[in-house]
């Protein structure tokens, strides 16, 4: 820990992220893209640019080289492996790289939890220095940061337009460790928690959920449960079923079937759930 200037404390967090970033022209293949403000007719005027997609516009995406899991299905398992030779980006500069045509930042990895002081901070200046025009804060996390934390990511997302997607992998606790060496008490606990914001910015979305289809383990009955908890907290929060393809140590496994898929869906939909899509179409197997 070392004093800032204004004699406060700081982690290093605050001054430089270890991560790297590009820009996505919008619509991007965002989990949240079918409802989000920079994919969808969501927002308009207030939080997007266009009456539909943002076509001309980028999203900042934000790849931290970190996570808080350790999930056996890891699809994004190759930052392991550089995690120490990317270069470290302050907060300050992250922000300066939202120009004119950046109508949006994700943070995702990895995943943003272990740094979220530096996504908080890059956010901030963020919307400091694009006052007179839309920069939505979206994040897409495993939902299991401190709770204070969390309420300040969510009062950055429903003043900018954005939004917040958790990945909720399982409803099981035990089936959670098993995959993801962790229980996801604390990710329920506060994907409950952010869906009493829910109703202060109902357009766009504020909270999605997606669940990854994984064979063998993430079934229609894990489904039901999962959707079962999202509808009882509000039934028109987004859910994206996510087809599964083979990677880091589940490689032996298959891509998700169009079986298991429509299975899924119609699961979460017997469940209450209104607004429930099928992602990653062109990774599904053909096998029923």
């Amino acid at each position: 820990m070392r004093k800032n200037q204004n004699g406060k404390l700081s982690g290093g967090g605050i001054e430089n992220g270890n991560l790297s970033w590009y820009y996505d022209n919008l619509p991007t293949n965002c989990v949240a893209d079918w409802v989000c403000a920079g994919g969808s007719k969501a927002g308009y005027p207030q939080y997007s640019h266009s009456e539909g997609a943002e076509y001309g516009y980028k999203n900042l995406a934000v790849f931290y080289q970190s996570c808080s899991f350790d999930c056996l299905f890891c699809q994004n398992w190759h930052y392991r492996t550089s995690v120490f030779s990317k270069g470290r980006v302050s907060a300050e500069d992250l922000s300066d790289h939202v120009d004119a045509q950046t109508s949006c930042i994700c943070y995702f990895g990895g995943d943003p939890t272990p740094q979220l002081i530096h996504a908080l901070r890059t956010s901030r200046l963020t919307l400091e220095k694009n006052k007179d025009r839309t920069v939505r804060i979206c994040w897409e996390t495993n939902g299991a940061m401190n709770q204070k934390l969390l309420k300040e990511m969510a009062e950055l997302s429903l003043k900018s337009g954005g939004c917040i997607k958790f990945d909720l992998k399982t409803f099981d606790q035990g089936l959670n460790t098993a995959l993801c060496g962790v229980t996801n008490k604390r990710t329920l606990e506060n994907f409950e928690f952010l869906s009493q914001f829910i109703e202060k910015r109902p357009d766009p979305p504020f909270l999605v959920a997606s669940t990854l289809l994984i064979p063998g383990y993430i079934d229609e009955k894990e489904v039901e449960k999962i959707a079962n908890f999202i509808a009882r907290l509000n039934p028109e929060i987004p859910y994206s079923l996510l087809a599964f393809y083979p990677c880091f140590e589940m490689s032996d496994l298959p891509t998700t079937s169009r079986k298991h898929a429509e299975g899924a869906r119609s699961a979460a939909e017997r469940a209450g759930l209104k607004r429930v899509k099928i992602g990653n179409l062109h990774l599904l197997g053909d096998a029923y």
